[in-house]
């Protein structure tokens, strides 16, 4: 099985081998050290910084590069990456290989594949996004990606098996039997090991098994369509039909989803306060944290509810006006995607409201909570905090085909950056 080739036509999902890049731990302080988490969970300019000077191989140099303008960071990174490769910092596995990854912290257990699977536009069925992305996103990343022609963190995607032990689960509860190529704690308490599966019985059993699945991208619609639009430019079938992923059959290994939040760079929390008169109700609730985000969940139960942060108080927000609402909410797509706490913030809040446009001078899309209310209350913004929405109804809006705004979830444990990558000029 290579990764030369156009992908072939079938049904469903198609996960190749491929010679994984890893770092060579003789070569770093530790392999802890060396890892991030995905390139937009990184809390600027912290969280940036702290990585960079956690070790001088850092993944982050090569996933956020650090330059004056968008040519000279990719070019940075490109520069980073070949030195590396030529110091021996990196080197590629001598063979193809699927990767058994395993996460674990306290009670939470996550195990999943990492492979090269063949892209697939969303019309095919085969991998569904569920979230509208955001173009200068798409560019950027574009832009790092050819220049270091490099798959450089996994995405996250998602299927359900039929809950039984065979095909893919059964390599995986045989693999981890072995000794693991690496194991490593990182600094967030998560445990980290992944095995290499090169027998081709074992891959078989996983591409018969894959080849009827459909998947859900639960972190990394931008790398996605980044992807897409890469293989677009392309003159001929090769390395860039394929994507580095993490799939996780969330029949054995359900995940967590999360809410992204939304930090308005230029507006005061009083001045977002006043703008809501007579169109929500609004109250002042008791921190700490956690029971302000506590009085949150109790409050999205019943409907659409938000909690703004940024001058030292908590702000429960919700009960909107059902008039405000059927004149702002587009109408053209399902109830469930009309009532989405994120479609009511876009729509009706930031639009009509706050007139804020959804540019990242004004909107900044932050998955840490205590990260978001801090940078609110250091620069004189709103943090806008939401709920998280359940993971069927992502799955839902996603076999109808329906987008939901841009950054409504975060699904997790997402894979740590670092600990394989993939390089095209190897597939």
């Amino acid at each position: 099985m290579s990764t030369h080739g156009g992908p072939e036509k079938d049904h469903g999902l198609r996960l190749v081998p491929f010679r994984g890049l890893r770092y060579v731990p003789k070569q770093v302080g530790s392999l802890a050290a060396v890892t991030s988490p995905p390139y937009d969970v990184v809390v600027r300019p912290d969280g940036l910084h702290h990585l960079e000077s956690a070790d001088p191989h850092n993944i982050v140099r090569l996933i956020l590069p650090q330059a004056a303008t968008p040519a000279d960071r990719n070019g940075q990174a490109a520069d980073t990456l070949s030195r590396w490769l030529g110091e021996g910092v990196l080197a590629p596995d001598p063979e193809p290989a699927l990767y058994v990854y395993e996460q674990s912290k306290g009670d939470l257990l996550q195990r999943g594949l990492i492979g090269a699977l063949a892209l697939s536009d969303p019309a095919d069925g085969v991998v569904l996004p569920h979230e509208d992305v955001m173009p200068h996103v798409v560019a950027d990343r574009a832009g790092l990606m050819r220049a270091t022609a490099a798959n450089l963190e996994p995405l996250l995607l998602t299927y359900r098996s039929d809950g039984d032990d065979s095909g893919a689960t059964a390599v995986i509860d045989r693999t981890i039997r072995r000794a693991p190529l690496l194991s490593t704690t990182t600094e967030d308490g998560f445990s980290h090991r992944l095995w290499s599966v090169t027998d081709p019985v074992e891959l078989e059993a996983v591409s018969t098994d894959l080849s009827s699945r459909q998947a859900l991208i639960a972190d990394g619609h931008h790398r996605w369509a980044t992807c897409l639009r890469l293989r677009s430019e392309q003159s001929a079938p090769g390395p860039w039909d394929y994507s580095l992923v993490l799939l996780v059959d969330t029949a054995s290994y359900p995940l967590q989803v999360r809410a992204i939040h939304r930090l308005l760079h230029r507006l005061p929390v009083a001045h977002a306060l006043a703008a809501l008169a007579g169109t929500f109700r609004v109250r002042e609730v008791p921190g700490p944290l956690q029971h302000a985000m506590d009085a949150l969940a109790a409050a999205a139960t019943v409907g659409n509810a938000f909690l703004l942060a940024g001058d030292g108080a908590f702000h429960l927000v919700d009960r909107p006006d059902e008039a405000l609402l059927a004149r702002t909410v587009p109408t053209d797509r399902p109830a469930a995607w009309r009532t989405l706490d994120a479609t009511v913030l876009h729509a009706t809040l930031l639009d009509h409201l706050w007139s804020i446009p959804d540019a990242p001078e004004d909107i900044g899309y932050i998955h840490a909570t205590e990260a978001a209310v801090e940078q609110a209350e250091r620069h004189g913004g709103t943090a806008v905090l939401m709920h998280p929405v359940r993971e069927e109804v992502v799955r839902d809006l996603a076999r109808q085909g329906v987008m939901m705004p841009r950054k409504s979830t975060s699904f997790g444990p997402k894979p740590a950056s670092g600990l394989v990558l993939r390089s095209l000029d190897l597939s």
